[in-house]
């Protein structure tokens, strides 16, 4: 029998958190789950503790080479069998009641996505506020592309969406050719369900909590660097010369663009000033005004102290 949801989880070296993620995708209530581990070529005991599991349970993929978090997902993607796919975090988890009531929203909006909150949760256990205050997802009710794009503004959006972990009807992704793009270690969540709602997939939001998102420090999710950015550059060209989009998501996608542009700049300018090339971090800053807006105070006073060398050095 078809399960309702195909979990999709991509690990590498996880370890310490694996049992953790699969155990939580098995104990999704009123649904009939497959889950699907994707090994991305882990040097750890990962592989080992995903294959713990009887195979009607769990099955697992060990990929022969690294293929990154978007390659790994879309292996496991390939092999759901599920109605509905959700990509689950190898170092997070999901409440039990989680897909249940995100299916029957979704269906009762004859939607073929949706998302809900998140419950955050530091590295040593204590649970913070969650990500999106509550009446704010209430209030969104449906995220169009335009919403999306906006709240995808690197640095600026109030809310970064971007967190959000859809969960998708098979299908639809299937009959679209909806895939992870796989040159993006960073944003590749962002650009699928980009594309998705660009293809016309409908949005609804389940405005309770059912994922929980583990911060780790040192993720790859929270050091943005500046090759990064321009694959995140490079995939919007793509996507700008592949769908149409209307008034609102065209001037989203504009403020998108330029975000974009002023964080390469501010991260070249980071890079120099690491790199004690003052020349070049002032050339940059000279040449993207607005990109130092972003920089923290600490950083700001460092590029002062670099610019007053370099004046000294001068002047001799």
């Amino acid at each position: 029998m078809q399960p309702d949801v195909s979990f999709v989880i991509a690990a590498y070296n996880a370890e310490a958190t694996i049992d953790r993620a699969i155990a939580s995708a098995i104990a999704q209530r009123n649904v009939s789950v497959e889950v699907i581990v994707v090994d991305d070529g882990s040097a750890d005991r990962t592989l080992d503790l995903a294959r713990s599991y009887p195979e009607g349970i769990v099955r697992v993929v060990a990929l022969e080479q690294n293929r990154g978090p978007g390659g790994a997902r879309n292996a496991g993607l390939e092999l759901a069998r599920g109605r509905w796919v959700a990509v689950l975090d190898s170092d997070d988890a999901v409440y039990p009641g989680r897909i249940c009531t995100m299916i029957e929203r979704a269906e009762k909006a004859g939607a073929e996505i949706a998302v809900d909150n998140l419950q955050v949760v530091r590295e040593d256990g204590v649970a913070e506020e969650t990500m999106f205050p509550a009446d704010y997802l209430e209030g969104l009710g449906e995220i169009s592309l335009a919403d999306y794009i906006a709240g995808n503004v690197v640095f600026e959006s109030r809310f970064n969406l971007g967190y959000l972990k859809p969960i998708f009807q098979r299908r639809f992704l299937n009959e679209n050719g909806l895939r992870y793009d796989e040159s993006l270690i960073i944003g590749e969540d962002y650009i699928l369900l980009a594309n998705a709602l660009a293809k016309g997939g409908k949005c609804v939001v389940e405005p309770t909590t059912g994922y929980v998102y583990h911060i780790r420090t040192g993720s790859i999710s929270r050091v943005l660097e500046l090759h990064h950015v321009e694959a995140m550059r490079r995939a919007d060209a793509i996507f700008a010369g592949t769908h149409s989009m209307d008034a609102a998501a065209a001037a989203a996608f504009a403020r998108r663009a330029r975000s974009l542009r002023r964080a390469a700049s501010f991260l070249s300018l980071v890079q120099h000033i690491k790199a004690r090339s003052p020349l070049k971090a002032i050339w940059t800053a000279l040449s993207d005004p607005a990109a130092v807006r972003h920089m923290s105070m600490p950083i700001a006073v460092r590029l002062r102290r670099v610019a007053a060398q370099f004046a000294v050095v001068a002047g001799r």
